[in-house]
């Protein structure tokens, strides 16, 4: 019985470190502008992880300590919550397929960027960081900065779109365009540092590329944890099951000698 138990202990010590991917995934979430901008995944995936370090932590207490209704208290808690993870994972896998870096198209996210108010609130974020003044400090020439690699997010908002035509000053001031018809974000560029293109559709469709690549990358850690969590949920009660059998065997054997001496005694003759 007590090698069970400390097997279900080892268990329950591999899922609570299995929590530490999905906090870490949460955590690396707000640190991003988009995403802290948007407030939509980060903190659901933070509490998630954390109830699942509590939990599992309950679970190491139960196994090493040989606490039963703990261990079903475990069992039954982690069940609901790895089917809130894989229903966060389902949530995450069909918003980013559905999604792109285009406006013209539904979709979840799309229809959060469309919503007036809420856009308000997230363009008045994305004016406060400092991603377009960080193109400032590294591009100082056209060429060098047509070359980089910069983020869909800074593409959409922090400069106009190529087709209009605008002759580059520095990566957020642009003069003259050419063809000011080409696009309404044409009309919508502005050279004050607080306006840019956060009104244009190109910065909401750099802002939903952005989500999805980010959202991507955490939907794969967040599906790897959630397959190691399900096998190692499966082995725990395989391991439960075994010593509560180990526990009624022993319970049994210790009985059974008391009722073959009370048998032997009746029989006896006097």
């Amino acid at each position: 019985m007590a090698l069970s138990h400390n097997e279900i202990g080892v268990i329950n010590f591999i899922a609570t470190l299995l929590s530490i991917p999905i906090i870490g995934a949460g955590i690396w979430l707000t640190t991003l502008l988009d995403n802290s901008c948007v407030k939509i995944l980060q903190w659901p995936v933070v509490i998630l992880g954390l109830l699942m370090l509590v939990v599992g932590i309950a679970g190491l207490m139960g196994g090493f300590g040989r606490i039963s209704w703990l261990l079903l208290f475990y069992l039954v808690v982690m069940l609901v919550l790895i089917i809130l993870l894989g229903c966060m994972v389902v949530f995450i896998s069909m918003v980013t397929l559905q999604e792109s870096g285009h406006i013209d198209y539904s979709g979840w996210l799309c229809r959060i960027v469309q919503v007036s108010y809420k856009w308000d609130q997230i363009r008045a974020c994305l004016s406060s960081t400092g991603m377009c003044t960080e193109l400032n400090q590294s591009y100082h020439f056209a060429q060098d900065f047509f070359n980089a690699r910069i983020t869909p997010l800074q593409s959409g908002c922090c400069k106009p779109p190529m087709q209009c035509g605008f002759t580059f000053v520095n990566p957020t001031y642009w003069i003259s365009p050419i063809n000011a018809a080409a696009d309404m974000d044409c009309l919508l560029w502005n050279n004050e540092q607080t306006q840019l293109c956060y009104g244009c559709d190109s910065c909401k469709a750099g802002l939903l590329a952005n989500i999805k690549n980010e959202w991507r990358r955490v939907h794969i850690i967040l599906l790897i944890t959630l397959i190691a969590l399900i096998c190692v949920y499966l082995v725990g009660c395989c391991e439960f099951r075994k010593a509560k059998t180990e526990d009624i065997f022993r319970e049994y054997v210790q009985d059974f000698p008391l009722e073959m001496s009370t048998y032997e005694n009746q029989d006896s003759p006097n």
